[in-house]
C-alpha cells in the first residue's frame, strides 16, 4: 500500500481550482480515461502581461493524480507564461510533500498539461513530447516522451521509467524496447571533458589519483540518482569498483562501470580497465 503525505490527502479530499473556466484563454489536455488516467487543464490568462490570471482542472484518475493538479494550479497561477514553464513535475511532487515513486506519472501529466495549455494559447504545435513513435501500445506513450522524462528525472531503472511514465505497466511486451532506450539515453550524455593525464604515475600515485577522481566526479553524479559506487582494489591496471544503491543490480550497470572507465582513462592513465565486483 502506498503512503500518501498530509498534503497530497488534502489535495485529493479537498482540491483546489477543481472545474472548469468558462471561455477558458487556454486548454491542455492529456492522457487517456481509456489509459486510467486524464487531465484537462483550464487557464485564464491577461493577454497583455501574459500572466496566469486563473487554472482550473478536471481529472480522471486516483489520487495522486487529483493532488498533482490541484498542486500544479496553485504553483501557476499568477506567474507569466514563461515563469509557469519553469514548474517541473518534481516541483508538483515537492509542493505536495513527496509522491510515492509509482505515482510520480501523475506529476508528469501535470508538467504536460501545461506545456500543452501554453502551446494552445499560443498557437503552436503540441509540444514534442506528444510525438515520436508509440512504444507502450497499452498507454499510448511514446519515444520521444520516455527520451524526455529519462532526462529530466534522471531515470536510471526500468521501474522507474515504468513510475514515472507507466510505459510497460500494462502487457510488458515494450519493455525490450524500454531497455534500449534506456541504454541510448545514457550512452549519449557527455562526459566532463579530459585534463592532461599525469606520466609516469607510480602504484600509489596512480591510486590516490583515482580515488581522488571518483570521489569528486564521479560519486556525487551517482549519489543524486540514488547510486554510489566504492574503489575495492587496483590491481595494475585493473580497477575494481563496487557498485551501491540503485547502481547494485541496475539495468545500466554495465553502462555505469563504461562511463567510470572512459572518465579514468581521460584523467588518469588510457591504460585502466574497469570491471565490477
Amino acid at each position: 500500500m502506498w503512503e500518501y503525505t498530509e498534503k497530497v490527502k488534502e489535495a485529493f479530499l479537498h482540491p483546489k481550482n477543481a472545474g472548469e473556466i468558462e471561455n477558458p484563454d487556454a486548454v491542455g489536455e492529456v492522457g487517456s480515461i481509456v489509459c486510467g488516467d486524464a487531465l484537462k487543464l483550464y487557464l485564464d490568462i491577461d493577454r497583455e502581461t501574459n500572466r496566469i490570471i486563473d487554472a482550473r482542472f478536471q481529472t480522471f484518475g486516483c489520487a495522486s493524480a487529483i493532488a498533482s493538479s490541484s498542486a500544479l494550479t496553485e504553483l501557476i497561477k499568477g506567474k507569466t507564461l514563461d515563469e509557469a514553464l519553469k514548474v517541473t513535475n518534481n516541483d508538483i511532487a515537492k509542493y505536495l510533500g513527496g509522491l510515492p515513486r509509482e505515482k510520480m506519472h501523475c506529476s508528469v501529466m501535470g508538467r504536460e498539461a501545461l506545456e500543452a495549455a501554453i502551446a494552445n494559447y499560443r498557437g503552436e504545435k503540441p509540444p514534442e513530447v506528444e510525438k515520436g513513435e508509440i512504444v507502450c501500445q497499452c498507454f499510448g506513450v511514446t519515444d520521444q516522451k520516455i527520451k524526455r522524462v529519462i532526462k529530466e528525472n534522471h531515470l536510471r531503472t526500468l521501474e522507474d521509467v515504468t513510475n514515472f511514465t507507466k510505459a510497460g505497466g500494462g502487457c510488458g511486451s515494450c519493455i525490450p524496447d524500454l531497455e534500449k532506450i534506456l541504454k541510448e539515453v545514457w550512452a549519449e550524455q557527455p562526459t566532463i571533458e579530459a585534463v592532461a593525464p599525469r606520466k609516469k604515475l607510480t602504484n600509489i600515485q596512480k591510486i590516490a589519483m583515482i580515488q581522488d577522481i571518483l570521489e569528486r566526479e564521479i560519486r556525487p553524479l551517482l549519489q543524486s540518482d540514488g547510486g554510489d559506487v566504492e574503489l575495492s582494489d587496483v590491481e595494475g591496471n585493473k580497477v575494481l569498483v563496487s557498485l551501491r544503491g540503485m547502481c547494485k543490480g541496475c539495468l545500466m550497470a554495465d553502462v555505469t562501470v563504461k562511463n567510470i572507465e572512459k572518465k579514468l582513462k581521460e584523467l588518469v592513465s588510457e591504460d585502466l580497465i574497469v570491471e565490477a565486483e
